[in-house]
């Protein structure tokens, strides 16, 4: 098996305005490729995104992407996806959290945005691949099918927010960073070496599109406080809160349950219910989840046949659990081999056998070891 990369092709190199999609660009050009560069607009009003050096998609990214084009040598290009974005990442993550959901919008910006909107603009006009900084790698086999792998460096490994491409996507999709087994000190020391100004700049961490990275504030803006209850296991209350959305799986921190537990120990919340505006905590050990269905299915090649045995992936920095899983009716069953703690429906489950991601579905019920609710 190879990397896709063993022929010239017309790149477009999307570029965040930070150290790794810099490096990405200057890379595939390195390597022989016709690479223009592009930075997303994403907002309307740049200004209400993170800023500092810690966005993604902000008036300082593009400037500092701009620049980093000039450095390699390419041709460079703001495109205007705000609206896009709005709807389908914003809205969606406002959307998933009002249904008492926790969703990933990292996930879903790859998907609609970088290898949907921008893919689909890059075809039409002639590109051959779209490439970013993400660490992970696209293998091409003798019979010509591509399979997405982890990255070589399990410790940046971005696979789990890419588990969202399907076969089409893959085929022109470019990862240069995932071969890399190095510190991202040493991708630091790289980018200062081709004289690229963001080699210190700090990475990217919360969401961009909520500016102060407070979550709950930036959802109370948008669906307004909501009164409920805090209710334990029993159903009795022993708090209140100002809006059920506020709250994921697994919380413990800002709960404000003015009545201790029985045992003293902490609580954790492990359910939202957006129907009747309740929140239930109870032990850490009612967090435990032996098994979960997921929808939305999304497969990096064929779909699975038959159950199977395979590691799953439940959140963007979390470790890997052994599971068996089926495609039934259009749903994807896993169980996992140990009880797994916090998992919260909207978040995705992604597949591996070894390090091939098989795919993506997003999590709609979880079973629990003990007869919490569920």
């Amino acid at each position: 098996m190879t990397e896709i990369s063993q022929r010239p092709l017309r790149v477009l190199a999307a570029m965040s305005g930070g150290v790794d999609s810099a490096v990405a660009a200057a890379r595939a050009a390195e390597a022989g490729h016709d690479v223009t560069g592009v930075h997303l607009a994403l907002s309307a009003n740049p200004q209400s995104f993170r800023t500092g050096a810690r966005g993604c998609c902000t008036i300082e990214d593009s400037r500092d992407a701009r620049r980093a084009a000039d450095v390699i040598g390419i041709p460079f290009y703001v495109w205007d996806l705000a609206e896009r974005f709005r709807e389908d990442v914003v809205e969606d993550f406002v959307a998933e959290y009002e249904a008492g959901r926790t969703p990933n919008p990292c996930l879903r910006c790859n998907e609609k945005i970088k290898f949907a909107a921008l893919l689909d603009k890059a075809l039409a006009l002639g590109f051959d691949a779209v490439c970013t900084g993400h660490y992970a790698k696209v293998i091409v086999n003798e019979d010509g099918t591509r399979e997405l792998h982890r990255a070589s460096d399990m410790a940046k490994d971005q696979s789990y927010v890419l588990g969202v491409l399907d076969d089409r996507q893959l085929a022109h999709a470019l990862f240069p960073l995932g071969d890399t087994v190095t510190t991202k000190d040493e991708i630091r020391a790289e980018a200062e070496r081709r004289g690229l100004a963001v080699a210190k700049k700090p990475d990217s961490h919360d969401i961009c599109f909520i500016a102060d990275g407070d979550t709950q504030g930036f959802l109370a803006n948008r669906l307004g406080k909501s009164e409920g209850d805090i209710v334990d296991e029993s159903g009795a209350v022993v708090g209140t809160h100002e809006g059920a959305y506020g709250f994921t799986i697994g919380q413990r921190k800002g709960l404000r349950i003015g009545t201790p537990a029985p045992d003293g120990k902490p609580r954790y919340v492990l359910d939202i219910s957006p129907v009747n505006n309740k929140v239930t905590v109870g032990p850490a050990a009612s967090l435990d989840v032996t098994a979960l269905t997921a929808i939305k299915p999304r497969w990096c090649g064929a779909a699975p046949t038959g159950p199977g045995t395979y590691t799953a992936q439940l959140r963007a920095h979390g470790g890997e659990t052994t599971v068996t899983a089926e495609f039934v009716d259009g749903a994807l069953e896993v169980t996992f081999a140990e009880p797994v703690r916090g998992v919260a429906p909207g978040q995705a489950v992604v597949l591996y056998d070894g390090t091939r991601v098989v795919g993506s579905a997003t999590i709609a019920t979880t079973r629990r070891a003990t007869t919490a609710v569920a």
